[in-house]
């Protein structure tokens, strides 16, 4: 069989019109604007052109939106003060720092510092700790954004065999978490395989997946012989492996498409699948945070 394409562009644009609707119904009925900070130190350019998408997409749904650019020699401390301004500003109900920061900062240190309600990237301890038992408002954006992946083209994945490839605190540990609660778009039977996992036995999990998560930084790691004929595959690997004549990066995923496609009923292509589903769950997050915040939602 070939592979239908699962095209992260096309699931975000249904998202965004989704959330645009709620943010317009929330100002009519609520009087209730979402509000999001995003905070840039320094002016590196992969970290400028992500804030500059996430502050595009917040105008287009409607949001109060602030774009804070701090000089590379802001001390941690002031910027620790920044964030307790927006941690007790109502008009903001996500603030998010764009990550890496300059090595003088403790990255940890500022993470922690966002009020957990207010931390739409959810990294901060508390909300790790909410994923785990279910009680959450809001998700980390790349899992959460596999998730929706999953439900709006694989359909649900309740009673169905789950691997998850790689344990990174950003896709892997939160993605098992996710998978496994007992909710709408999860209840899955959940395994993860990671660099402590015997070469045969990784294969022999990935073999028995409905669902194959890849999350590895290896690129074309996952081979046709790894899987089952059917499985939906989430490719969420982006690597570099050398230049296009056209002097663009060329692209690839943690999983052999080429080969695997054949086998896959669903695949996620590498760039254009999982990718473009980041900022559009922050959104989400964003409008979730500030429900929470008015008293619309509760934990």
């Amino acid at each position: 069989m070939a592979a239908k394409l699962i095209k992260g562009a096309e699931v975000a644009a249904q998202i965004r019109a989704e959330l645009k609707q709620e943010v317009d119904e929330l100002k009519a009925k609520h009087n209730l604007t979402p509000g999001l900070v995003t905070i840039l130190v320094g002016q590196d350019p992969g970290s400028v052109s992500y804030v500059t998408a996430k502050q595009k997409t917040s105008h287009e749904l409607g949001f109060y939106s602030i774009q804070d650019n701090q000089e590379p020699d802001i001390t941690e401390a002031a910027l620790l003060g920044l964030l307790d301004k927006y941690n007790k500003d109502p008009k903001i109900h996500g603030i998010l720092v764009q990550l890496p920061l300059p090595k003088h900062i403790d990255s940890n240190k500022v993470l922690y510092g966002i009020n957990p309600d207010k931390d739409v990237d959810a990294f901060h301890p508390v909300n790790v700790g909410r994923i785990l038992i279910g009680n959450y408002a809001f998700l980390p954006c790349t899992p959460a954004g596999c998730q929706e992946l999953i439900y709006r083209a694989y359909g649900d994945p309740k009673g169905k065999e789950v691997v998850v490839v790689g344990r990174s605190n950003i896709v892997g540990k939160p993605m098992v978490a996710i998978m496994i609660q007992k909710r709408a778009g999860a209840n899955a039977t959940v395994t993860c395989v990671h660099t402590g996992t015997p070469k045969d036995k990784m294969i022999e999990h990935c073999r028995r997946a409905d669902i194959l998560i890849v999350a590895a930084g290896v690129p074309n790691y996952i081979q046709a012989d790894w899987v089952k004929e059917g499985v939906c595959v989430i490719d969420v690997g982006v690597n570099r492996i050398g230049m296009t004549e056209s002097g663009k990066a060329k692209l690839a995923g943690d999983v052999d498409f080429a080969a695997v496609s054949e086998k896959a009923s669903f695949i996620t292509p590498v760039p254009g699948g999982v990718g473009p589903m980041t900022i559009t769950m922050l959104m989400k997050n964003t409008v979730m945070a500030a429900k929470l915040a008015a008293g619309l939602v509760k934990l």
